[in-house]
This record gives structure tokens, sequence and C-alpha cells, in this order.
């Protein structure tokens, strides 16, 4: 079996507070939506570290009584999802070992395109794999003899992975933050009464109070201790750096802040770019929610066609995206989506999704639209279609299952059983970007990757997706 493929997972770690733990746990709360089917806690005490994970959300993992024997002023947080595949607990994060040196958790949030080839190196000369995560393949590299302390071994191991990554590592003493020199996943800083937090998104500092300091920068491992922060350059800041754009199209909160920008309003103004490249005569517009209640806010004001709820969510049904199992994605169309007959029947509407990944989902929400009675259906979609596998951590490895593969978009329209159809064109998504275009990556759009993969993992990633499970 091969190495598992992360994604878009939450991290969170708190240093020097009383109630570490249980801060750590509402921040994983607030991260909720970065994944789903597991989540994890690491204490310190500053000599040993104490570890609870489980597969389910956080309110399922974590009782109170899990949250008082984990209590500590230091700690970090996990919650995972696995892009295909069955969950296992082996696979929960973060990873708690014990080595030569002492204790070490990592928790991580990306894809390392060179875990094949470390792994097998490893594999070679001895050493004993117990999950099928790329994180391991980090925890075996900072365990490596010929370092004296963990400083050196953290950022020599972190120059030899490649590919996205934010890390979160954690000894009884130290905490790290690290981020890849390229920036594709997001990872920032905040501080709370006098100490200092780390989060995957902007929103969790804001449910806990915590004042927002900046983005951790890529190619930066920022350590933090009872002296405070320490600042090591591991890697050169790339001249393109390679956020992931889908981060800011689909999985970040609205409420957050990426790259110093409000999701919220980058996501209006691709609904407005989205309504001039396909304006359409039509009667209303509503979104699928919650992921496109922005765009269709922007859609609505440049078009000047009314904007209501044709949608009414279930808000405790997950997100169907990020369900590993197509079948269920499917099955929780209907369980977390329902419709306002009223606003739909005999009209002529206009549905704003944030993007139409595999199409299993669309296609039935399509299907409920149309049992109510429209007279007609225009799908508009926030980003261009999605042709192309991402390596680099979210949740579409294969040509095959992607929609838009190979098929113009009138036919994928004819597919959905739609009217018409109009995705954003790539020009048009960049230039909703405030700052330089050529900093994001849209690899899954353009086709254009900026970290090589290799060719090996490559291959198997394209050719045995159910053995690559995302942390």
């Amino acid at each position: 079996m091969g190495s598992e493929i992360h994604e878009a997972c939450g991290l969170f770690g708190v240093w020097n507070l009383p109630d570490a733990v249980e801060l750590t746990f509402r921040g994983l709360f607030t991260l909720q939506h970065r994944g789903q089917e597991g989540a994890g806690i690491v204490s310190s005490n500053r000599e040993r570290l104490r570890s609870h994970r489980g597969l389910g959300l956080v309110s399922e993992v974590f009782k109170s009584a899990d949250l008082e024997l984990l209590k500590n002023p230091i700690s970090i947080g996990h919650v995972r999802y696995s892009t295909a595949g069955s969950p296992t607990l082996q696979n929960a994060q973060p990873i708690l070992v014990d080595y030569w040196r002492g204790q070490v958790a990592v928790a991580h949030n990306g894809t390392l395109v060179n875990a094949q080839v470390l792994r097998r190196e490893f594999e070679a000369a001895g050493s004993i794999f117990q999950t099928t995560s790329d994180t391991e393949t980090i925890v075996h590299l900072i365990a490596r003899p010929g370092f004296s302390e963990n400083r050196a071994a953290i950022l020599d191991s972190v120059q030899r992975i490649k590919g996205a990554f934010c890390l979160l590592i954690l000894t009884p003493r130290e905490l790290v933050a690290v981020r890849d020199p390229h920036g594709f996943r997001p990872l920032c800083l905040g501080t709370l009464e006098g100490s200092y937090v780390v989060a995957s998104e902007t929103c969790a500092l804001d449910l806990l109070g915590a004042k927002f300091v900046r983005e951790i920068k890529p190619g930066e491992a920022l350590f933090i201790d009872d002296w405070g922060l320490d600042s090591r350059r591991f890697g050169e800041p790339q001249k393109q750096r390679a956020q992931c754009i889908f981060e800011k199209i689909y999985f970040a909160r609205p409420d957050s802040r990426l790259n110093g920008e409000s999701v919220h309003l980058f996501r209006q103004r691709l609904g407005r770019q989205l309504a001039r490249e396909y304006p359409v005569e039509a009667d209303v517009v509503f979104p699928v929610p919650d992921s496109g209640n922005s765009a269709a806010q922007g859609y609505a004001l440049e078009s000047g066609i009314p904007l209501d709820q044709g949608f009414i969510r279930n808000h405790y049904v997950g997100r169907t995206f990020i369900d590993p199992d197509a079948k269920d994605r499917g099955r929780k169309v209907n369980m977390k989506l329902n419709t306002v007959e009223e606003v739909i029947r005999g009209k002529r509407i206009v549905v704003v999704d944030d993007s139409v990944v595999r199409g299993v989902t669309t296609v039935e929400k399509i299907r409920q639209l149309r049992e109510v009675g429209p007279k007609e259906i225009h799908l508009r979609v926030s980003c261009p279609p999605i042709r192309n596998p991402c390596f680099y951590g979210i949740d579409f490895p294969t040509k095959e299952e992607l929609i838009a593969n190979g098929r113009e978009v009138h036919e994928i329209a004819k597919m959905l059983d739609v009217d018409s159809m109009g995705y954003l064109s790539v020009e048009g998504m960049l230039s909703c970007v405030p700052d330089e275009p050529m900093d994001y990556c849209h690899a899954c759009f353009s086709g254009n990757y900026p970290v090589q993969i290799d060719p090996k993992q490559t291959k198997e990633m394209l050719e045995h997706p159910a053995d690559l499970k995302c942390d």
C-alpha cells in the first residue's frame, strides 16, 4: 500500500496557557470544516507528552474526561479527512512517538510529493512504518541519528521534504510551526493573554479572542518556547509562491482572512466576475449553501437579479465534497439540502455553486430542483472547470473521476440536466485576487504544476487512488 495523500486538514496549537487543551478543543471545533473524519490532541507538561485521538467529529472524539486527562499548558491538535478508503485510527493525528532523543508529536496539513522516495529509503534501511500516512515519513526524518538536538533535526528534515506542507511539531519543551517554501497551505500566528496561538485559519483565532499577528512565512520554521519566538529559514521563499486558490474558493471559512484578505469578499468578487462572463435573463439567483453563498451574492449584485434562498441546508450534515465515499456524497445531498418550492416553481433560476468536481452531488441537487418544477435552470460555477488531478492535497487525484475531464461545457450541462452552464474563466478568477496572480497555484484548472512530482509517486497516485488516503 502506498503513502497516504493529505489535504486541507486543520491545525491548531497553544503555547503556555493553563487552559491550552480546552482552547485547542475549541479551535479544532472552529476548524471542523477542514476535516470531519478524525481528530487528535497532544499536550505537554514540559516533561512528557500525552495524546488522545479518535475517529469522528471533534465533539465525538473528546469528552470532558478526555480533556481533563490531557490538561497541560501546551498543546497541538489536528482535524482530518481522508480522500479514499476507510479512515483508520492509526492514521489519526498528531502522530506521537518515543525515540532516542525523547518524545515528538507531528501534525501535518498538505501532501509530500517525494514521500514515496523517502519511505522506500527508510524501509530499505530497515525502518518499520505503522501507518499509510506520509506524516510518518517526517517523524522518521526527525528521529534520524546524527543530530545533537531537536532543532537541528527538524530544520534538516523539513529541507528534505517537498510539496505542500504545514506542520505543527511538539516536543516536551518546544512547539514548532512550519510552512513550505511555496506557501501552499495557510498557517497563522496569534497572541492570547501574552502567549502564542497557531492556527490554519484566522477564524479559529477570532473564536478565542486571540489577536492575529501574522502568517507563518513560506519557508519558515517558527520555534516557540519559554524564551519566546525564534524564526529560522529552512528554504528561500520561492519567486513564484503557490498558495492554493481552492482554499479561497471552497475550503476556508468565509469569515477567515487568507493572505490578509477576507475570503467572503474574494468570493463575492468571483460571483461578480461570473455574472459579467455569463449573464442570463432570470427571475431569481440563489446559492448552493454554504460555500456558494458569497459568490451568489456577488452574482446577484452584479446582474441585478434578486437573490433568494432556493435551498435550505441542514447544518447537522457535514460537507459532502470531503466525504471519501462517492455513494455517501450522493445520499447526503438529500439529507443536507431541501428545496423551497415557492422560490423555484415556474421560475427561471440561476444556481451558483463554488465548484463542480465529480458531479455526483450536483446531479442530485439538479434532480431535486427539477422535481419542484422550475421553468429554467442555469448553473453558474465560481471557478474554472477542474480538469487536472491535484498532487498537493485536494481530493481529486485522478482525471477519470473529474466530470470536466475530456468534456466541453455543453456536454457537462447535458449530463447535469441544466438549461445552461457557465464556469468562471482562469483569467477571470485570477483577476479577482488583490495581490500578484502568479502567487497562486491553479494546477487543477490550468495544468501548470509549480512543484515537480516524483514520476513513480505520480503513477501510484493515478493508478491506485484507493490506497491513497488523506490526513
